[in-house]
């Protein structure tokens, strides 16, 4: 079995930690390791570093390369420019399919939390087990919600259809994007609508053979591109023929068109979550709502339902009296916010550009 890690993404809601130069799957959010270096470890050792592929933009090349030491050079798979997911993912199911198109792969992202990593290697050995025999069949890897998120989206369970090493698979009835608050409510009552981690377990072949179907366009411009996968002009190619390949989620060039009975789900609870915002991470990491976050050199005194990281080792930030911020300080920003209005930072960031302050993003 192969695992792919997808670390290309920019963060800007975890500004002004995550910059473009050095994006939050890079940066030390939680303990003294980047995210993407806890994607590896819990991989290990069921996973041979040979095994696992990292794909990502040639601009964090070298922090990635560094980073992760251990993967195989020709192990990580570089974007020329950035496109969405559907692109990517078309490139790295190529290659894999050149390789062995029934192989089982696992889609992973390198900028989640997972608490019970055993849990979760459970997870990823039952949906090995049935791939290996059913290599034109995909596994959505799906969690129980903890509560009625509104920013997640949802996949809609049908009935069991059978159980590996105690782990259950059920039928797939299809995606819910991000709902309303009332139905987000509903879906939590129900138990039959799970969050969507976009992992998944399938072969490369069915995936390849997809994009072949859906997306043509994509699937002959991969095609171009790996006619010279391993020879001297690879690199050529890739830029000349990635340039021409649209922009689109993997969700809408090919999920949304499978066929839902070459779908199964297991649903685990693996203590997941989308470290995506700074509230996202102090819920990730509180043992309860009104515990503070802390991070780095920081006195609290009365101070109630905080996350306060500070990256600057010499300077002691101090609260007091405070309820309900998220407070991130860096050696040129420090950001005050209170936990309700996170969503405003990336609106933010994107009205730096064009000013004095584009530097900073």
């Amino acid at each position: 079995m192969k695992a792919i890690i997808f670390a290309g993404g920019t963060g800007t809601r975890l500004w002004p930690l995550s910059r473009k130069k050095s994006p939050k799957q890079f940066e030390k959010i939680i303990g003294n390791k980047s995210t993407l270096e806890l994607s590896i470890e819990r991989l290990i050792p069921d996973f041979a570093y040979k095994d696992i592929y990292i794909s990502t933009n040639i601009a964090y090349k070298k922090i990635i390369t560094k980073q992760l030491n251990k993967i195989p050079k020709d192990n990580f798979i570089f974007e020329p420019e950035k496109k969405d997911v559907g692109p990517a993912i078309a490139l790295a199911m190529g290659i894999f399919n050149n390789i062995n198109p029934n192989e089982p792969v696992a889609i992973l992202w390198s900028d989640h939390l997972v608490k019970r990593v055993a849990a979760f290697k459970k997870v990823l050995k039952s949906a090995n087990e049935y791939i290996k025999k059913n290599p034109n069949k995909i596994v959505f890897i799906a969690h129980k919600p903890r509560y009625a998120s509104v920013n997640l989206g949802y996949i809609h369970l049908g009935k069991k259809r059978q159980s590996i090493n105690g782990v259950s698979l059920y039928a797939f009835e299809g995606f819910k994007y991000r709902p309303d608050g009332k139905t987000a409510n509903n879906f939590l009552k129900s138990g039959k609508y799970a969050w969507n981690l976009g992992y998944f377990v399938t072969s490369a072949g069915f995936i390849y053979n997809a994009f072949k179907c859906f997306s043509p366009d994509i699937y002959n411009n991969t095609n171009k591109i790996l006619s010279r996968y391993g020879k001297e002009d690879y690199k050529k190619y890739l830029n000349k023929y990635y340039a021409d390949v649209k922009s689109i989620s993997f969700d809408n060039a090919i999920l949304e068109n499978l066929n839902k009975k070459d779908a199964l789900v297991i649903v685990e609870d693996i203590g997941w979550s989308d470290i995506g915002t700074w509230e996202a991470v102090k819920e990730a990491l509180e043992q309860s709502p009104d515990e503070n976050v802390i991070k780095g050199n920081v006195t609290l005194k009365d101070v109630r339902d905080s996350l306060i990281y500070n990256y600057e080792a010499k300077k002691l930030v101090v609260g007091i009296d405070l309820d309900d911020l998220m407070v991130v300080n860096t050696s040129d920003v420090l950001l005050i916010s209170k936990k309700k209005s996170v969503s405003k930072i990336k609106t933010l960031v994107e009205n730096f550009q064009g000013t004095e302050n584009e530097k900073l993003t």
